[in-house]
């Protein structure tokens, strides 16, 4: 149920810890515990069904809107779609679509907005309601509305589960415990205000961002 961030510049090892965590490829060494089993014992497929994913590039299929969350949970019935797509503060705008849950992603639905297409992203997450959630900073490059619309959605996802951020923007994380990683090893950790004390890589980050 904790809420996790990993920051550091480009290179330091965020993705890698992804990767590694959902065994796109093995550690050479040490061990990573799920629930205190080593998560080489599990199936890759069951391992990776305990993660939901939201990339900052929101990854979408040449199929309806409705197959696009289904991808989630291929069992669920139409009304569960629709239900995740309201949690996620899509549904209003996916109604004023010709087709409505029936438009075809790369067709009707190619005016689609980035953030539009991450909310559907994050309803396809919701539906799959799976207990460990990663998000790569979901909220980049969106106008404000929906970048409330997404930050009200990401709350409903993350409720109640253990959520992995990767985060860019330091400010969307400050209620989050923070790794900060440099050159692939863990340099600092701590909550926002703790590791602004230490004056150290975070505090450097932070300053930059705020351009102070």
């Amino acid at each position: 149920g904790t809420r996790v961030a990993i920051v550091g510049s480009t290179g330091a090892g965020k993705t890698t810890i992804i990767s590694l965590l959902t065994r796109f490829y093995d550690i050479s060494s040490g061990s990573i515990l799920l629930d205190v089993e080593d998560i080489r014992s599990y199936r890759r497929k069951d391992l990776r069904n305990c993660f939901g994913v939201v990339l900052q590039d929101a990854a979408l299929f040449p199929m309806s809107i409705l197959e696009n969350i289904r991808y989630g949970k291929p069992s669920a019935t139409d009304e569960e779609v629709i239900a995740a797509a309201k949690s996620a503060n899509a549904h209003d705008f996916i109604k004023r679509l010709p087709n409505q849950y029936h438009t075809i992603i790369g067709s009707e639905a190619n005016t689609l907005s980035q953030g539009e297409k991450q909310l559907i992203t994050i309803a396809r997450a919701i539906l799959a309601n799976a207990p460990i959630m990663i998000l790569d900073e979901a909220t980049s490059s969106v106008d404000t509305r929906t970048e409330r619309k997404i930050k009200e959605a990401i709350k409903t996802l993350t409720t109640g589960r253990t959520s992995i951020f990767i985060a860019h923007r330091l400010s969307t994380i400050r209620d989050c415990y923070i790794i900060v990683l440099e050159k692939g090893e863990i340099a600092e950790m701590g909550y926002h205000e703790e590791l602004l004390e230490k004056q150290g890589i975070y505090h450097r980050m932070y300053q930059t961002q705020i351009g102070a």
